[in-house]
């Protein structure tokens, strides 16, 4: 792929760290939309982006990685939190890729509102990973939208 049009942001790609698996999205180059992508298994350790993260990563050209942090609903972090952190920095540190680290508490019950919502079949809301995929799109959002307000 050619150099980036200086007129175009870039795409942003949104991490919904988990010890089993990882829901990706990612903006469009414009960053006007958030897609859920797909969900990546986790690596072992858990806190290490697996070779199929990092292709991903590669394929999706992101300018900007952001990874969601599950702080405890009082603000304090615990052992997941710390994982994410770990998972983080190494993904910064693997990929080449700045990545901003994001307060996600609220964004798994988000996602599960949602599917309820959309009233899908049992075997659609129960698809594996939907849960991730919706909570690593919600977690973008959120973050387009400060962007944008900012």
């Amino acid at each position: 792929m050619g150099p980036l049009n200086q007129d175009v942001p870039g795409r942003i790609m949104a991490v919904d760290y988990g010890r089993r698996r990882i829901g990706i999205a990612a903006s469009d180059p414009l960053r006007v939309v958030s897609k859920p992508r797909c969900v990546v298994e986790a690596g072992r350790p858990p806190d290490r982006p697996t070779p199929e993260l990092l292709a991903l990563v590669g394929e999706l050209e992101p300018t900007t990685i952001v990874v969601g942090i599950p702080v405890n609903m009082d603000g304090t972090e615990g052992e997941m939190a710390r994982e994410a952190r770990a998972f983080s920095q190494r993904l910064a540190a693997e990929s080449g890729v700045p990545v901003v680290e994001r307060d996600e508490r609220l964004s798994t019950v988000e996602a599960e509102r949602t599917i309820q919502q959309l009233g899908l079949p049992k075997k659609k809301r129960e698809q594996r990973g939907l849960r991730d995929m919706l909570a690593a799109a919600i977690l973008l959002e959120d973050y387009l939208k400060e962007e944008d307000s900012g």
